[in-house]
């Protein structure tokens, strides 16, 4: 009786109850069939499974807080006049059957998005939506089948929530008193299950890191949560996003310049704190061109050299004629932020790459504007369309002066979904470096054919795989590509004033039970030149790293801010080396524990079988609102180890830089005067 008094009719919740129930059903049957079928493996590793599920609940109730309380606590605004809560129960409806489609394709397309990014759905999922052409070319390609199941599953459940919700009738028979006082009430409700803690901060994802596998800890999640959750972090700029721990400014840059290892009468800015003349480690009359080869998702296992699949015959054979990192490894998992490494030295950060923020686009450092002030004609090659990422904006605004893309190439040998492939790529490179003379280039080439859906020309590889489209026999087809380039280069008359870097962006997909996969973040790297001499280099090494080593071996010396280490330099590579890495919203630094052979002209050593030096490395790993974690990285495996206080500052200090760089604009080359 109390509750028909001061609410009303009953129906005044149902619709709103109904919604809430349906969500909740879906969301939970989807989290157990993930937990018990998909993926019970890596779950009962972990002895996680009440813990998913019961949390999973309550970041379900979060989500349903989130999405209802508008509609709810405006239905019972209006329910004192029957006319404008008949209207209202309209775009109600309009709204739930769209929410109810979204969280059912969400759910459909977590599995796949599991299988490339080993995560339930998160920025990435909505990022490649600004590229409809491009996704929509690899949607109905390599993923035909889920859209098929989707095409009828989403329709038909939301057919069957319009039935439902067509009986549950708007009311329009509060007075304005009880509408008015019951509104707030209602909000607040749904502001407590949204919070979902009484402390000063509102439940996040964070709760959740109870275990070191990603993946287990996402499970927990909704995969509309989860997508919105990262949505919000990602509307902010680098300053807003990284909450890994506080340390001032002055302190972060003392670090960063100390482990540079970088005479301090060297830097000579107070404006642009990492600012600092670099003297080259190679003299030469001329200063050398150079041309980075960027291998779209190219990591170590798929590299023979590294001890992974027998896919790069003539990567392998490369290996042995220049200088071979047998540790390098990637900043990330995305090709923007293996442009940021390799480009610009930048640090990774939990924000979006520098690539696509703002106060990016101009006067930020990049190697090409730093060979621009060195009269070098700066190009970028790609066989794409060059907006993709925001590369365009990004390069012509930072020092690159001619950009070639898709609509560049006349009668291309194979043109795909992500653009021509790369043997036109660099077909079009070697005709563009042969016309360049005597004038000094630097040009960064970008492949693309080792990308789902895995499209190449037949007839030029032996396959590795039966089937024809898979990552396998992509990997080879671009290997063979790339051999091919330097074949003709070697005949060519810029071979001899030309020094050249082949590197991977990133791996083609990151994944495991380690809190971050490391092994994953591997990839290859080889400089080549004529007179570059065939060595192996050991310590592992950061994408960071190659900026001023290129610059050494092409003979420049330079002022610039790159905080990457000179590895052509006897006494940087006499020091254990260090990797920084940025996974989701997780970072990671290690260091080696010791000195390997630091550059052994020797045959390729067992490291290449465990990605790390017989020695080990040490690994922080930085989450957000949570402690810095301490681990022993041997033979793949992250160990927890005792606290060291010094490598923890070591890591938070490079983690932060990113942010205060970005943040203030310091990462530039100084005004020419």
């Amino acid at each position: 009786m109390l509750y028909t008094n001061f609410v009303g009719d009953r129906n005044l919740f149902k619709k709103h109850m109904i919604v809430g129930l349906v969500l909740l059903c879906l969301w939970t049957f989807s989290r157990l069939l993930f937990v018990s079928y998909f993926y019970g493996d890596r779950v009962s590793a972990e002895s996680l499974f009440s813990f998913i599920v019961i949390q999973g609940l309550r970041f379900d109730i979060i989500t349903l807080g989130l999405l209802i309380a508008l509609p709810i606590t405006t239905s019972v605004l209006f329910s004192f006049n029957q006319k404008l809560s008949y209207y209202w129960d309209g775009v109600v409806n309009s709204y739930y059957l769209v929410l109810f489609c979204i969280a059912i394709f969400m759910e459909l397309a977590t599995p796949s998005f599991i299988e490339q990014f080993d995560i339930r759905p998160n920025y990435f999922f909505v990022e490649y939506l600004k590229y409809p052409k491009e996704v929509f070319s690899m949607l109905t390609k390599a993923y035909a089948l889920d859209l098929a199941i989707a095409a009828v599953i989403v329709p038909l459940g939301a057919y069957v929530l319009f039935r439902i919700l067509r009986t549950a009738k708007p009311v329009g028979d509060n007075t304005w008193f009880k509408a008015i006082a019951l509104a707030p009430l209602v909000l607040l409700l749904c502001v407590a299950c949204a919070r979902s803690s009484l402390g000063p901060r509102p439940a996040n994802p964070s709760k959740l890191a109870v275990s070191n596998d990603l993946m287990v800890n996402s499970l927990a999640l909704n995969s509309t949560y989860s997508v919105l959750y990262a949505i919000y972090y990602n509307s902010k700029e680098a300053g807003d996003v990284v909450s890994y721990g506080k340390m001032s400014r002055v302190d972060v840059v003392d670090v960063v310049k100390r482990e540079m290892h970088v005479a301090s009468s060297r830097f000579t800015s107070t404006q642009i704190p990492t600012l600092h003349s670099q003297q080259a480690t190679v003299k030469r009359q001329r200063p050398l061109n150079l041309v980075i080869v960027l291998e779209e998702s190219l990591g170590a296992e798929f590299e023979g050299s590294l001890g992974g699949l027998p896919l790069t015959p003539n990567l392998d054979e490369l290996a042995e004629q220049g200088m071979w990192f047998e540790q390098m490894y990637a900043t990330g998992t995305r090709s923007v932020r293996g442009i940021e490494a390799v480009i610009t030295g930048f640090t990774p950060t939990p924000a979006r790459s520098v690539v696509k923020l703002q106060k990016s686009q101009t006067n930020f450092f990049t190697i090409a504007s730093l060979l621009q002030n060195q009269n070098y004609a700066t190009s970028f090659i790609y066989g794409g369309e060059s907006h993709f990422d925001n590369m365009r904006s990004f390069f012509m605004g930072n020092g690159f002066q001619t950009v070639i893309e898709q609509k560049d190439y006349v009668d291309p040998v194979f043109k795909a979904g992500w653009g021509v492939s790369d043997e036109d790529l660099f077909n079009k490179a070697h005709e563009y470096f042969s016309g360049m003379g005597d004038k000094p280039f630097f040009s960064l080439v970008f492949s693309s054919s080792n990308h789902t859906p895995f499209e190449y020309p037949a007839g030029r590889i032996e396959p590795y795989d039966e089937e024809f489209a898979t990552v396998n026999n992509a990997v080879k087809y671009a290997d063979f590509a790339v051999g091919d380039f330097i074949a003709k280069a070697r005949k060519s008359s810029y071979w001899e004033n030309t020094l050249f870097l082949i590197v991977a962006d990133h791996n083609s997909r990151v994944f495991g039970a380690n809190l971050v996969p490391i092994e994953r973040f591997h990839i290859p790297a080889l400089i080549l030149g004529k007179d570059i001499k065939p060595k192996k280099i050991t310590p592992i090494a950061s994408q960071i790293d190659l900026i001023p080593t290129l610059l050494s071996l092409m003979g420049i010396d330079s002022v610039h801010p790159a905080i990457g280490r000179d590895l052509t330099d006897p006494k940087l590579a006499a020091l254990p080396g260090r990797a920084l890495m940025q996974y989701n919203s997780t970072f990671a630094y290690m260091q080696g524990k010791g000195v390997a052979d630091q550059l052994d002209d020797t045959s390729p050593s067992e490291s290449r079988k465990t990605g790390t030096s017989e020695m080990g490395a040490n690994v922080v790993v930085l989450q957000r609102d949570a402690p810095a974690k301490v681990y022993s990285y041997n033979s793949l495996e992250l160990e927890p180890t005792s606290d060291d206080a010094e490598l923890i500052d070591t890591a938070l200090a490079h983690a932060l830089f990113g942010q205060y760089g970005y943040e203030d604009g310091s990462y530039r080359l100084p005004e020419i005067e």
